[in-house]
């Protein structure tokens, strides 16, 4: 049996989150009727001449710094030929040659704990297609060109990830990091945020890149994740039927879980590359890239440093805390508020509230329970007002809007026990009544600590100090 390694790239658009188009002054914005927002630029009439957005530059080169890559001094639009509905001039405007971001470099987390570097080939601009309906159009296609002329950023990456798992955390790394940036808000549903990938297979050990099938336009992780090992099946399949596997273009059924193809691999002379005479080349000085660098935010991996160093978070924890900005900036709220409970609410972030979140199918940004008002809960536990087992019942309570951690603990009256005289009483009363488990624990049966525990929590409805509890216990039993 033949060993057989994957070898994968991921080809990322992001859309640049300007307020206008990269080569008009449309708007961007999403969601508005169809062909609203196409102006005679977008459109391709004759005559009409682009004019280059600098916010898009600028945002192109904040990623380029962000992952230490080269920045182009001078890069070059060009006019990218071919046919296509959706397409009114009948050429796209991207960068070929001399992309305005070289090569760069970003670590990815693996599943083990190790680290891993994926190179990243280039980044370039270009302009975004219009859309094709077809399902609400029977035997018809209709066009929507507001998206035409939208500025994206495509991210090429080199072929270094060998798993579907590995293109996952790369592709959830590269959204996290235009997030941190703001240059794209990673909205996979309305298409900011899109993945295709490049798929082959090979022997084990061996160098030379076997034939690749690229899959577009996934728009979520897990689909990207099932689609490459789908895509992997299909083709170790193929070879050791004695079938080749061919360059083409493929599509993602998720319905299906499967993918099928689309159209032949097209090469780069097939779409007659040639510099676009209508707009100049993009120079850009060391004193740009100071201005844009000096400007950078705190971004993931600096954050994760920062929890692991100076907040003692573990590894996992500070990896989870940072892959998302909204799930980060939730965090940096609550940490604000109580500097010195950053593991604990660490905890609660990525325990009881992210379940919460995925069992309602919301955003951290939807939560009901605010970063200050969680903060207030965990303050709660760690003055021992309360226990951390009536914590996530205050917990459920807050979720449902009933009010504050403070205002549900007293209105409920939940405030742990902590007077000595009151615990030891309740300990007396259980010790009374279980003279046998008494015998057990005087006979070396340590185990039977446990349900006086139980007892003495059942009857002081959980409101006991557990610690207390524990302590005064066992000296009482000794002295039994």
């Amino acid at each position: 049996m033949v060993a057989w390694e994957t070898v994968i790239g991921l080809e990322i658009h992001a859309q640049l989150a300007t307020k206008s188009k990269i080569f008009s002054a449309a708007s961007t914005t999403f969601g508005s009727e169809p062909n609203t927002q196409a102006c005679a630029v977008d459109l391709g009439f004759p005559g009409v001449l682009p004019v280059l957005n600098a916010e898009a530059v600028n945002m192109a080169i904040k990623f380029g710094v962000a992952i230490d890559a080269e920045i182009t001094p001078v890069s070059v639009f060009a006019r990218k030929n071919y046919f296509y509905p959706d397409l009114p001039k009948g050429y796209q405007i991207s960068q070929f040659e001399l992309p305005i971001v070289g090569p760069g470099n970003l670590s990815i987390s693996l599943e083990d704990g190790q680290s891993k570097i994926i190179g990243v080939t280039r980044a370039h601009l270009e302009e975004d297609a219009g859309k094709s309906l077809h399902e609400e159009f029977p035997d018809q296609t209709g066009i929507d060109l507001n998206r035409a002329g939208t500025p994206l950023l495509e991210i090429v990456s080199d072929p270094d990830m060998r798993s579907a798992k590995e293109a996952v955390a790369y592709a959830r790394k590269i959204h996290a990091l235009v997030q941190y940036l703001e240059i794209c808000d990673g909205n996979m549903q309305e298409g900011s945020f899109r993945c295709d990938a490049n798929v082959s297979v090979r022997p084990m050990g061996e160098k030379a890149l076997g034939t690749r099938a690229e899959i577009k336009n996934i728009n979520s992780f897990r689909f990207l994740e099932r689609a490459i090992n789908f895509e992997v099946e299909r083709q170790i399949d193929l070879i050791e039927d004695g079938a080749k596997v061919v360059q083409e273009t493929r599509l993602y059924d998720a319905d299906k879980d499967e993918t099928r193809s689309m159209r032949s691999k097209e090469e780069a002379n097939d779409y007659r590359y040639f510099p676009d005479p209508d707009l100049l080349p993009v120079a850009v000085t060391d004193e740009d890239i100071k201005r844009i660098r000096a400007a950078l935010p705190e971004l993931p991996e600096q954050k994760r440093q920062r929890y692991i160093g100076d907040l003692g978070l573990s590894d996992y924890n500070a990896e989870l805390l940072t892959t998302s900005r909204d799930v980060a900036d939730y965090f940096e709220q609550a940490l604000a508020k109580a500097p010195t409970l950053g593991a604990l609410i660490a905890n609660w972030i990525l325990g009881d509230l992210t379940g919460a979140l995925n069992k309602a199918d919301l955003d951290i940004q939807a939560s009901p329970i605010t970063a200050v008002m969680l903060t207030e809960l965990i303050e709660r536990i760690a003055d021992n007002t309360i226990s951390g087992k009536i914590a996530k019942q205050v917990f459920e309570a807050m979720w449902q809007g009933e009010g504050s951690a403070d205002a549900i603990i007293e209105a409920q009256g939940l405030k742990q026990i902590t007077d000595s005289g009151a615990i030891e009483s309740i300990i007396d009363e259980v010790i009374a009544a279980n003279p046998d488990q008494v015998e057990q624990f005087r006979a070396g049966k340590e185990k039977v600590l446990g349900f006086f525990v139980g007892q003495i929590m059942k009857q002081s409805k959980g409101k006991a100090n557990p610690g207390q509890v524990n302590q005064m216990l066992r000296d009482k039993l000794k002295s039994v």
